[in-house]
Parts: C-alpha cells; structure tokens; sequence
C-alpha cells in the first residue's frame, strides 16, 4: 500500500553526508518506475519490460493499478492546498512520471497563476513528453530537468534558473524513495535537498509501505528502511492528518474537480 506522508515545513534541516549519484540510461529492456506506473494507470507509453515488472507487482498486490491512481489523487490535494492556503509558488517535483490528468504545473496554477514549477525525471521518454509539462500559464512557469534524483547538485543548479531558492518551496518525492535502494541512502538524500531549502519550504513524500491491509497482499513486500521525519532544530510540523494513508488525503481534502485518470481496462 502507500503511505502518504507530506508537508513538513521546516526552519533548518540537519546536515548529512552527501548521497552517491547515479545515472540511469536508456534500455527498453530494463523496467523503469515512471513506464511502470503509467502501465497502472493505463497509460501506453511503456516498454514490454515494464508490463512484465508491472505485471509482477499486480500478481503480489492486486490493488497497485488502484493505489496508483489513489496517489495521482494524492498529488492533487496537497499541491492545491500548498498553492491555495499554504501560499507557496515554486514547486521542485522530483520523480514526476509521465504526464497525466492534474500535473502539479496544471493543479498549482489553477490555485495560483503565477506558480513556478521545476519537474525532474529521468526517463527519456518522459523528457520526449516534456513539452505537455511544460505549458504553463502566461503568468507563471514551467522547466524541466533531465537527471537523476540521485544527483542533487546537478538538480539544484538547473532548478535555480527557474526557482528562487530564498523563497519558499514545496519539495515533492510522491512515489520516488521506494525506488532508491537503502546503500544511495534515501534518507540522507531527502535530508540533502532540503538543506537547499530556505525557511518556509515544505516536503511532500508518498512511500510504499508493508503495514497497511496487509491481508490484501498475497506476500509481504519489501520497501527501503523506513525513515523519519526529516530533523530541524526547530522541530517538524506537519500539516493534519500528518503521517497517514494517502487515500486519507485524497478524499476529504480534495477540492470537487480533483479526480484521478481512469482505471486501467
């Protein structure tokens, strides 16, 4: 199942060691989260390689194409309530995925025209579809990078074309850490980008998790190590309900218009 846990806003975060980077280049034959997720939402823009990882998820956790969507939904309610009542306007959206219905650039300027949004990813067929990320509203902006998440200095240099790091920032990790293997350490890697982050930023993050209806997993999964909360000297607030289910999020915070793409056939 996934676990939603977002908008941290924090003063300071606490310095860690810098994580590894890493590289991921383009092979049809090898599966990559972005195709997989689009395979579960029904999208076509997947390989082969990805409908048989997918495939293989669906088999342990029949209701994966179910809790995709759920945290497409996710996506929706926490950057519209960022935009419109947290105030925020610069969204940094690590791991976007392929595009689909409310991209954070579509939800964030719906609330507030002038929102600047940075997407990386780093699927090459998710930069041949940059362009539907990148149509922003006249009044705002959109870019997008091509790299790894793994590599942090690279993301943050190219995002600061678009973002101005001394105001705040809504760091988005939704379906992104369950993929970043324990020895990239996930943990420190979160805690590195938000070193970058000036007061009054936010963390969203939405992760795989062993412990919710485990009787509708026909096998325990296995996700990276649990992490906490993210440390600051002036402690973590978390928006309500805080750590929690995301279809918890999705439901009752959602504005009417916010709605998911359609179950897979």
């Amino acid at each position: 199942m996934i676990r939603g846990i977002w908008a941290w806003n924090w003063a300071e975060a606490a310095t860690e060691d810098k994580p590894k980077p890493g590289g991921v280049a383009f092979d049809a034959s090898v599966a990559h989260p972005a195709r997989i997720y689009d395979y579960w939402l029904g999208g076509k823009d997947n390989f082969a390689a990805d409908r048989l990882a997918a495939e293989e998820v669906l088999a342990i956790m029949p209701a994966i194409a179910q809790v995709a969507r759920t945290v497409r939904m996710f996506l929706a309610a926490v950057v519209h309530h960022l935009a419109a009542d947290a105030g925020v306007r610069q969204f940094l959206d690590i791991g976007t995925g392929l595009p689909t219905v409310n991209n954070t650039h579509e939800v964030a300027q719906r609330a507030a025209p002038a929102s600047r949004i940075v997407y990386v990813d780093n699927d090459p067929a998710v930069l041949m579809h940059a362009r539907a990320l990148l149509t922003s509203s006249p009044d705002g902006c959109c870019a997008y990078v091509d790299a790894d998440a793994r590599d942090p200095d690279r993301i943050l240099a190219e995002a600061a074309r678009t973002l101005d790091f001394t105001e705040p920032v809504a760091v988005m990790m939704l379906g992104l850490l369950h993929f970043i293997p324990d020895i990239d350490a996930p943990f420190a890697l979160t805690r590195y980008y938000l070193d970058a982050m000036p007061s009054g930023s936010y963390l969203a993050v939405s992760h795989a998790s062993s412990d919710i209806r485990t009787d509708r997993s026909r096998r325990p999964l296995k996700a990276t190590t649990p992490a906490p909360p993210p440390r600051s000297r002036c402690g973590p607030k978390r928006r309500s309900p805080g750590s929690s289910t995301a279809w918890t999020w999705s439901r009752p915070a959602s504005p009417p218009w916010v709605s998911g793409p359609p179950a897979p056939g």
